[in-house]
């Protein structure tokens, strides 16, 4: 192995199986050797310079040549290009191609993380050149051949610290059909009017496919001047807009929609604080400052009451879970990390999102054209099959279908919410749900509960929102939307095509006689698709990478303290917990459990001790110590703190001393009651229990009577 690297692909043979059955193998050829570069700190040992990979995957060092250090110094963080692979008997060879800095400065985890996996942070030059041709705001020609909305008070509603603003609504009250209802119009900011289709900044932003979002820090999809000026939906500005114009009725049926390209004109930029505070206050002090929109935000928030409504009718699954986020100080170590409340605001501008989502699927699977649809699958076979037998043997009366519904888990969700153990069940639920992907194929989103939905309100950070306004503006144009060409598949794309081949199932009907092969256009949209999905994943991986290392290095100033904290999962090798003050979740290793055999019931998700039968599951509550922190593996170790445990005992424990207090175990029968009476920490004529000086100088003691008599050793 040791002339293989992380990330070869090879071809292996398999020799035989161990003693669970699981196949062995021996590496006969490596079959293709990426170009990788590999980050890491280059270290001077011995006259020799070598840089340890930060990634451990890779598992051996670089060895860098006198000359080819380039500027770099010893204990920075640089990347190394490979000049020779590794042998049977020699180690990698490699050239520092890049010098990062130092290892403690601000922002060098986004800096590794971005290289690390892959992630474009750099636009070309082609595409800022076209960025900064473009005009600083819309002009007259630009307005040709849309709807002028800018008298209609549009406001946009999003966080204190968001920079764009990609999308605006206003509601008021209408006729839908016969009875009352309202209408509702969702404006996003139109990216395709400034990205054509084959240009430089369309080809960067293709490549990336999404923004990558880390604490302090986002690496936007668009170049700035499109991202955070002309296509963000700024206050008392004009903007150029796709709009879905919708009228709800008053169950949250949407009657009608249409889309149109328009122009508007942002009336307020509001904060979810500032709207829910209004909301649960229209006199307040809030409302007075805003007193000419008050009235339109209690329109949005009574459409949105319909849409929730009418969501509850789908049966659409709807769990409440934590998010967290980190805040950073000036020099990007956290301060803390604080639970990411979500208020009415928050579901307000998610319902009309949704609303608009879906009318995007309907109008494309209506208009016939390819494109992407969001699509959420059910449950596979075996995540079906272990739910099952986790509700039976929690107790649940409940269970799923062979064909579940996504009512099914919301009644199981709403039915087990006043348990004390509705954490651990709601977890579960979600634990066996599928990843979103996208596809030209209209599979549904299982989880929302609707038959068609796609993404159309984020175009400024998803390149899939882009598509859809291309496809809804074709289908308006009575035109086809070809899509440009693809850029090369990177390692993200191969890995999530592996993952998607693995649901597939295998074929229980044969072929007719005549199939119609997928067209060139299918597969282009198909293979769209699969780059958008893992382009979403590794941004993902890069974001939690990055917080994994700053909650790391947070936790390092914490060794050795105490906090509560609830089993978050159980394997069969230890329990993870998160702590309740910190949302920072670490190991507890089976060894740290106690001195006795824990099995792992895969049926329950949980640790049980063979001999005292005690159980970790999700949604335990314990109290940890933090004992270790390993920033490079980004992995957190806990120990286990018992109830009434001190820290002298501990430490005493940590020793080799028996404990001075507590329950002992249960002595041997053969001992004598001597013996019995000096491990249960009390002696004739002491007035009470032992101290812990007392008890570790009855060890030390114990010890040196142990040792008279031997002969010493020659």
């Amino acid at each position: 192995m040791r002339a293989v690297l992380h990330k070869d692909r090879v071809k292996a043979r398999i020799v035989r199986q161990d003693r669970r059955g699981r196949p062995e193998g021996r590496v006969v050829e490596i079959i293709e050797r990426p170009e990788q570069p590999i980050i890491g700190r280059l270290l001077h040992e011995g006259g020799i310079w070598l840089v340890a990979p930060e990634d451990k995957r890779y598992g051996q060092d670089v060895l860098i040549p006198k000359g080819a250090t380039g500027t770099a110094k010893a204990g920075q963080v640089v990347v190394v290009q490979l000049t020779e692979p590794p042998a049977l008997f020699g180690q990698p060879v490699g050239r520092v191609r890049e010098v990062l800095g130092e290892i403690d400065d601000p922002g060098m985890e986004i800096e590794i993380a971005v290289r690390k996996y892959g992630v474009p942070h750099e636009f070309s030059e082609a595409c800022l050149s076209e960025a900064k041709a473009l005009p600083e705001k819309v002009r007259p020609i630009d307005k040709k051949g849309r709807i002028d909305l800018t008298d209609v008070p549009l406001v946009t509603i999003d966080g204190e610290d968001a920079r764009d603003f990609d999308d605006a609504v206003y509601c008021e009250p209408a006729k839908v059909g016969r009875g009352k209802g309202w209408r509702l119009l969702v404006a996003i900011a139109d990216v395709s009017a400034y990205v054509q289709t084959g240009s430089p900044i369309d080809i960067d932003a293709y490549e990336r496919a999404t923004s990558v979002y880390f604490p302090r820090r986002v690496i936007p999809m668009l170049p700035e001047k499109l991202s955070n000026g002309l296509c963000s939906l700024n206050p008392e500005v004009e903007r150029l807009c796709m709009v879905c114009d919708m009228l709800v009725a008053a169950d949250g049926e949407i009657y009608a929609y249409q889309f149109y390209p328009a122009v508007m004109f942002s009336h307020a930029r509001f904060t979810y604080t500032e709207v829910a505070a209004i909301l649960g206050n229209t006199r307040g002090p809030e409302a007075a400052k805003r007193k000419d929109r008050v009235k339109d935000l209690l329109n949005l928030a009574d459409v949105y009451r319909a849409l929730l409504k009418q969501r509850s009718t789908r049966g659409a699954v709807d769990f409440e879970t934590t998010e967290t986020q980190i805040v950073c100080d000036d020099a990007g170590r956290i301060e803390k990390i604080v639970p990411r409340t979500r208020n009415e605001a928050h579901r307000l501008i998610e319902e009309a999102m949704l609303a608009a989502n879906v009318c995007s699927a309907d109008f494309i699977a209506e208009g016939k054209h390819p494109g992407l649809f969001r699509v959420h699958e059910g449950p596979t076979t075996e995540k079906k099959e272990i739910l099952r037998g986790y509700l039976k043997a929690m107790g649940v009366g409940l269970s799923i279908t062979d064909d579940p519904k996504p009512a099914e888990f919301q009644a199981i969700a709403q039915a087990t919410k006043e348990r004390p153990d509705a954490q651990q069940i709601h977890t579960m639920l979600l634990r066996s749900m599928q990843q979103a992907i996208y596809t030209p194929i209209n599979g549904g989103h299982f989880g929302l509960a609707y038959e068609a939905y796609t993404h159309f309100t984020s175009p400024i950070r998803r390149y899939p929102d882009l598509l859809v306004h291309r496809v809804i503006k074709a289908i308006l144009n009575r035109s086809r939307y070809q899509l440009p060409v693809l850029p090369t598949p990177g390692e993200a794309h191969a890995k999530l095509a592996k993952r998607l081949a693995s649901r597939v199932k295998s074929p229980t009907t044969k072929p007719q006689k005549t199939t119609v092969a997928p067209t060139k256009e299918t597969l282009a949209w198909e293979a769209a698709g699969l780059h958008c999905s893992a382009n979403e994943r590794r941004a993902d991986e890069a974001s939690r990478d990055v917080e994994a290392w700053l909650k790391c290095k947070y936790m390092r100033e914490h060794l050795g303290e105490e906090y509560g904290g609830v089993v978050s999962s159980a394997t069969s090798f230890g329990i993870f917990v998160t702590l309740d003050a910190m949302y920072v979740e670490g190991l507890v290793h089976i060894t740290e459990l106690g001195g006795e055999y824990f099995k792992f019931d895969e049926m329950r998700q949980e640790l049980r001790g063979e001999r005292t039968g005690i159980r970790y599951a999700i949604g335990t509550r314990v109290r940890v110590q933090v004992s270790r922190v390993d920033l490079d593996g980004r992995k957190i170790d806990f120990r286990l703190v018992r109830e009434g445990e001190d820290l002298n005992a501990r430490a005493m424990k940590d020793k080799g001393v028996p404990p001075a207090t507590g329950t002992p175990a249960k002595p041997s029968t053969k001992r004598s009651a001597r013996a019995k009476s000096v491990e249960a920490g009390s002696d004739r004529g002491a007035a009470g229990p032992q101290s812990a000086m007392q008890a570790f100088k009855s060890a030390v003691k114990k010890a040196a009577n142990k040792m008279k008599g031997r002969k010493p050793r020659r």
